[in-house]
């Protein structure tokens, strides 16, 4: 069962997921292909097993035709026990969040969850504008940060018509060095 009928079952629930360690950015150039690291290798799968041991298992994945996106979703997507179809989104590629939403808004229509995997810092900037409620101390985390490999999991009430600031409520947080 998705993780929508949990917690998120009047609205839509989004999975937000920062790609996993990339190698050093050599020649921007080449930023579309840089592949992850050893770290990231052993993080994404990680991922995974955190997404299914909490339950939040998307209908679809949404993610960055980047090689180290594409990487961390086919790494994590082993533990889940229902993967999800993917959907690699030329806009997605190192997007600002306007463009996330617009791509979000799209696609999620009629999905009760999905999961949008993507980069810094377009990822980041969406995961803190969205949540305008949730736990204050989780919230402070958010607004810090969003490591590798992390997730931010943001219920939207509204549903996916409603991706404006404000409108999600932070329901969790979570990174591998967590």
């Amino acid at each position: 069962m998705s993780s929508h009928s949990d917690g998120a079952a009047a609205g839509s629930r989004l999975l937000l997921v920062r790609h996993a360690k990339a190698v050093p950015k050599g020649d921007p150039a080449d930023d579309f292909e840089r592949a992850l690291s050893d770290r990231g290798r052993a993080d994404a799968p990680r991922t995974g097993e955190w997404l299914a041991r909490s339950g939040h298992l998307p209908d679809l994945a949404l993610c960055s035709p980047a090689r180290r996106t594409r990487q961390t979703w086919q790494l994590a997507v082993p533990a889940l026990p229902s993967p999800p179809p993917a959907v690699y989104d030329d806009r997605l590629y190192d997007a600002a969040p306007n463009t996330l939403v617009t791509v979000l808004a799209e696609r999620g229509a009629g999905l009760g969850c999905v999961a949008l995997v993507g980069h810094n810092t377009g990822i980041h900037e969406l995961a803190s504008a969205l949540c305008g409620s949730g736990e204050a101390e989780e919230l402070e985390r958010l607004r810090a940060r969003f490591p590798t490999s992390g997730v931010v999991v943001v219920d939207l009430p509204g549903g996916w018509d409603a991706l404006t600031p404000g409108a999600g409520r932070l329901a969790a947080l979570w990174s591998p060095s967590d």
